[in-house]
């Protein structure tokens, strides 16, 4: 019995074709690339928070290809007064971090035609309380530092690997909002 083999576009799980042709159409018309992504929140007890993504915009208009409502649930562990309802938002952050660097390099290497068998990867990111708590200005609320490890079975060698992490740090959205100040404005109303 012969065993069913991705079409030759697909690398990585990545269809190449349509990522060419995606290439294609903002090189054509550049609002193709405009994007805005959304999420509404609510409080619900304590350190419990729910998010929920649903819309977007793409290409300049509303998209309608999403098939579900994405929710996540964030909390504090124990230790933090929370109840543990769900990863506390500085997690969760690792969890995007991760997922796009990942995201970026598997993309980047099948455009490049590179074939990645496993990304696996590790992070730590280091907070002093004492900022969030507002007993020293001097420190700050969020992350000291964050380090990020993976580990990548693709072929080619060690050049290859370096490449393409620097590649996914060169192109992924979320360690550029990490690692450059963000525009951000909050507003509160009644």
């Amino acid at each position: 019995m012969a065993s069913a083999q991705a079409p030759a576009s697909i690398v990585n799980g990545v269809d190449t074709e349509r990522l060419k042709a995606t290439i294609e159409a903002i090189d054509t018309d550049v609002t193709c690339a405009d994007f805005q992504f959304r999420a509404s929140n609510e409080w619900l007890d304590g350190a419990h928070n729910r998010s929920a993504l649903a819309s977007f915009r793409s290409a300049g208009a509303e998209d309608n290809t999403r098939k579900q409502t994405f929710t996540f649930d964030a909390g504090e562990p124990l230790p933090l007064l929370g109840h543990d309802e769900g990863p506390n938002p500085t997690e969760a952050l690792l969890h995007a971090l991760a997922a796009c660097l990942t995201t970026s390099l598997v993309y980047h290497a099948a455009a490049k035609g590179i074939n990645v068998r496993r990304v696996e990867s590790s992070l730590e990111g280091d907070l002093d309380l004492r900022g969030f708590l507002g007993m020293d200005e001097d420190i700050r609320n969020g992350y000291e530092g964050i380090r990020v490890n993976m580990k990548i079975d693709c072929d080619g060698g060690e050049e290859q690997v370096r490449q393409l992490v620097e590649t996914a740090q060169r192109r992924s959205p979320v360690f550029d909002i990490v690692t450059n100040k963000v525009p951000v404005t909050v507003s509160g109303t009644m």
